[in-house]
């Protein structure tokens, strides 16, 4: 199985593609980052790739894999993101 892509390989791809150079890549990279951490809160969406959300979950009883107790998993707050149909349909192509 390949690695992932480091920052560094993304920014050259990014900078390849556009036809710009690596240091503009890198500032659009980071300023669409630092756009989905302050609009992940109201949905943050990239579009053709997914939409960045804040979900509220409820307390729930959970079980310790240890010892086997069950225990209390209090309530909190979780970011996910939320993979768009057209980049789902790219990667794993659906059954026919």
């Amino acid at each position: 199985m390949a690695k992932a892509a480091t920052k560094t390989q993304i920014i050259a791809k990014m900078a390849e593609d556009a036809g710009v150079s690596k240091v503009q890549a890198k500032t659009a990279l980071e300023s669409l980052v630092a756009q989905a951490y302050k609009g992940a809160k109201d949905g943050f969406t990239v579009p053709g790739l997914g939409k960045l959300v804040k979900v509220k979950r409820k307390a729930r009883m959970g079980r310790n894999p240890a010892t086997g107790e069950t225990i209390k998993i209090a309530a909190k707050t979780v970011v996910k993101f939320r993979i768009a149909k057209a980049a789902k349909d790219a990667i794993v192509p659906p059954k026919k």
